[in-house]
């Protein structure tokens, strides 16, 4: 489990889960306060960061020690008590179905019982975004943090980024690598006093911002071509209107020709971009497989 200043409720959350794991792994993200002590105290396993380092490095960190130890199962949970540890034999049950990872959903089952509307909007943003960068997956929570990982997952999945986009960014992976995943639903307790110094709406925002910079890497042609397509139109149409005017009626509109003469060039420009990055994701892409060959 990730943890940054969790004391209040790092100890039910390491007892809650010992129950249900051969170990517990907690990573202390630059915690100041007692979480490291506490948890150390109840018998878990400790890995420190100087520095915060976001929830992708805590993340990074989760995978790397987990292939360090060849672990053949991995739950991820939160540390801040909004997760209930009882449900980890759910999740664990979905995931030797064959499944790779198993995500904990808060819209299936309870059907986002008890999840203030702000936030459930502002998932369902996060949940496309995540879908339009290109995951091929239909789910329903991409954000949740609580997730089971099974061994082949555990292999491939590398988290790039330290912000809280991570869960996207393996969603991601796991689509490249074709793993199978599945979701079961959860509880999240949501009358917990806030452990984030930071506001939902600007973490929310960020996150966004996170997914975003995905689609740009990884789908150009979307990010930039499809932009870039609607004003090229746009000025092609500029222009035609602006001759076809200027031959039937004699009037000749400077500021649409030269709005309409603008857009086009950004429209082409936005192509040439989006095709130029595509181009350079494909090489970059096959770079290993050339390289195993």
């Amino acid at each position: 489990m990730p943890a940054y200043n969790e004391e209040a409720a790092i100890a039910k959350a390491v007892l809650g889960a010992q129950p249900h794991a051969d170990a517990v792994l907690v990573v202390d993200d630059g915690s100041w306060d007692s979480t490291v002590l506490i948890a150390e105290a109840l018998g878990a396993i400790i890995i420190r960061h100087e520095t915060n380092r976001g929830y992708g490095g805590a993340l990074k960190t989760i995978f790397a020690t987990a292939r360090d130890l060849g672990v053949g199962e991995l739950v991820i949970i939160d540390a801040d008590g909004q997760h209930n540890p009882e449900e980890i034999p759910g999740l664990l049950s979905e995931l030797r179905r064959g499944n790779d990872i198993v995500i904990g959903s808060r819209f299936i089952g309870g059907n986002g019982e008890g999840i203030p509307a702000y936030r459930r909007v502002g998932m369902k943003v996060l949940d496309a975004a995540t879908t339009l960068v290109g995951t091929g997956l239909i789910i329903t929570d991409s954000q949740s943090g609580f997730r089971a990982y099974g061994r082949r997952a555990i292999e491939v999945i590398h988290p790039g980024g330290n912000g809280m986009s991570a869960g996207s960014e393996i969603l991601i992976q796991a689509n490249d690598h074709r793993l199978k995943v599945a979701e079961v639903p959860i509880r999240v307790r949501y009358d917990i006093a806030e452990t984030s110094s930071e506001s939902p709406i600007s973490h929310g925002i960020g996150v966004l911002m996170d997914i975003i910079r995905l689609i740009s890497l990884r789908r150009p042609l979307v990010f930039f071509g499809i932009p870039g397509l609607l004003f090229t139109g746009l000025g092609l149409g500029a222009e035609i209107y602006t001759f076809s005017q200027h031959y039937s009626v004699g009037q000749f509109h400077y500021i649409l020709f030269t709005g309409g003469f603008a857009a086009l060039i950004l429209g082409l420009l936005l192509v040439a971009v989006g095709v130029i990055l595509y181009s350079l994701v494909q090489i970059i892409e096959q770079l290993p497989h050339r390289r195993g060959g």
